[in-house]
């Protein structure tokens, strides 16, 4: 299934590059580089072979680009969950 800004929420998110454009803690905006991993609670952002920066998805809000080249902005509250846990959680649309 192709990502696209409608269905990103429920499709894997490590090896997108992201970026923090907000968070409750100050130091962390601005942190950006590919996800490398992800928890239920955090995602781990940074480039293979450098620094790592774990980050809770709770605190965040993220700038994603996706492969086609459109970016899009994640509210981190809406990622909470497990990965496989995430396809099933009811996504209201507005």
């Amino acid at each position: 299934m192709k990502i696209t800004p409608r269905n990103i929420l429920r499709h894997e998110l490590i090896g997108l590059e992201a970026e923090v454009i907000d968070s409750t803690n100050p130091s962390q905006v601005g942190i950006r580089g590919f996800i490398l991993d992800e928890t239920y609670k955090t995602l781990v952002i940074g480039y293979p072979g450098r620094r790592k920066r774990r980050i809770f998805k709770s605190q965040v809000k993220l700038r994603v680009w996706l492969p086609d080249g459109q970016v899009v902005k994640i509210d981190g509250r809406y990622l909470l969950g497990r990965p496989e846990e995430r396809l099933k959680k009811k996504v209201y649309e507005w």
